[in-house]
Order: structure tokens, then sequence, then C-alpha cells
């Protein structure tokens, strides 16, 4: 009888010490389950690249891999520029390309780029450009002090002259406009232009003075050029197309984007400030004498 009872309570023991490693496992299995409430943030899947547009127009800044491209009519786009991203220049009678690196993409160079789209962000897989504009642009960006301060000089002797326009009567003003980073006179310009001619030759002692403007589009070196640029494309064609005589012009020049005419906030500011003013003067000294 004794042996029984031993027995009993060891199978009491043993019973009751079985219920809580039942517990135990059970309590791990709960824990490895996998919750679908709980995500874990890794590494996102790249976004698929498909074909984006092509763009064409001028940069107009650089910041690490990524430019801002202007298109002709005020629209701009932010591109990236990555290792495959091939840089290409042509030149030559055909044509011929040569392959360069991304640190020739300057301010102020017209340029093609080729583009993949991913997700809402454009990168650059090819971008074309002209040996010429290339060029010009180094020569902008690589100018002497020199330059610059004839540049300033320049400047500042017309804002001299203009602010002594006390001494003349202005007669007429036309202004004439000009796409974004272009120097080409439209057919309504040169219309313009020649009207502007015949009106001042009409005027006893008329004198022109012309000042070419750009909008806030690129850097300010890049400006300068292209102001100037505008105002002598208006000289030569006011000399050759419209007859008018070299002697009777004030020195022309440009003065960047001073001076504008309306704000350089939307297309339409930009487009009123991109302008080659010809002012048709006459000294106080001798109107109408």
């Amino acid at each position: 009888m004794r042996v029984h009872f031993i027995r009993q309570d060891m199978l009491i023991v043993a019973a009751l010490l079985a219920v809580p490693t039942s517990a135990s496992v059970s309590a791990q299995e709960q824990v490895i389950q996998p919750d679908p409430n709980i995500v874990v943030n890794g590494a996102q899947e790249p976004v698929a690249s498909t074909p984006g547009p092509e763009i064409k127009g001028v940069i107009t800044a650089r910041n690490g891999n990524k430019m801002k491209v202007t298109a002709d009519d005020g629209t701009s786009a932010i591109i990236a520029l990555n290792n495959a991203t091939k840089v290409k220049a042509a030149s030559g009678l055909f044509g011929s390309k040569k392959t360069l690196g991304a640190e020739v993409l300057l301010n102020g160079l017209p340029v093609t780029v080729k583009t993949m789209q991913a997700g809402d962000s454009l990168v650059a897989s090819q971008v074309s450009l002209r040996s010429n504009d290339l060029r010009t642009a180094m020569m902008i960006r690589n100018g002497t002090a020199q330059r610059f301060d004839e540049q300033a000089a320049a400047t500042e002797a017309l804002r001299g002259r203009m602010g002594d326009i006390d001494k003349y009567n202005i007669k007429n003003t036309t202004n004439v406009y000009f796409d974004t980073g272009k120097a080409v006179l439209s057919p309504q310009a040169k219309a313009e232009l020649c009207a502007t001619a015949v009106q001042a030759e009409a005027t006893d002692n008329a004198l022109m003075l012309v000042v070419g403007y750009t909008d806030s589009v690129g850097s300010e070196e890049y400006n300068q050029v292209l102001s100037e640029k505008r105002a002598s494309s208006v000289i030569n064609y006011l000399q050759q197309a419209c007859r008018w005589k070299p002697y009777r012009m004030l020195t022309p020049t440009g003065m960047a984007e001073s001076d504008p005419l309306a704000s350089n906030d939307t297309p339409e500011g930009k487009a009123q400030n991109r302008r080659v003013s010809v002012n048709v003067l006459v000294s106080k000294a001798l109107d109408g004498i």
C-alpha cells in the first residue's frame, strides 16, 4: 500500500510539472508567429525607369549631380546626372561627336537632353551639345578679371549717360523682344526697327541709344554677354537694313537683367524683360533748331 501512495503522489507532481512546460511551449509558439500588423521598413524596390521627354534649352543652374534646363518658352526642368549619363559634343562638317565629362555642363550652355523617368524624377541618359557653344560658355566662365572690369566700367559709363538723361529730350522708345537665350531678331522686331529709324530720320538732330537687357534666367556673366549680343543685333540691323547712320548712334551696351520692365517671377514678365530698348534722343541744346 505504501508503494501505491508514493506512485500516486509522483503522478500528481508529474502532472503539475507538465502544465507549465506545455504553457511555455505554447508561449514560444505565439512569439514566433508572424504578426500581419507589423511592417518592417527596409530598402525599397527600385522604381522602374521609362523613357522620358527630350528636353532642349539652356543650362541655367548646376548643383552637384543636378542641373536645371530652361526651354525657349521659359519652362524649366530639374534633371539628375549619374555615372551612366553620356555627354557628347558635335563638331566638324559632318557633326562628328566626341564624349566628354559632366564637368563641361556649364551655366549658359545650350543642350539637348534625352531623359529617363523614374517616378517624378528625370535622369539624363544623354546630353548633346555643340562644340562652339561649349567654347563660348567656357570663355564666359573663364573670363579674366580685366574683362569683367571692362564690362563693369562700360555699365557704369552707360549709367552715367542715363543719369544725365535730363540733357536730352526723349522723342521715342521702341522695345523689341527676344526668345530665351537668343539674340535673333524676329520678323516683327525687324519691321519695328525700320519703322523707328524712318520716324527718327524725320526728327532733326536725332540720335539713338540702344540698350540690351535679359530676364533673370542664367548667370550674371552669361546675361551680360547675351544683353550685349542683343544690342549688337539691333545695331547691325538698324545700320545695314534700315540705313541708320553710324555717327548718329550713341555707344550701345548691355545691362543684363538690370532695370526690368516687369517682374521676373512670371513667364509673361520675363518675356517683357528679354528686350532691347531703342531710344530716340535729341539734345535739349539742339532740340527745335
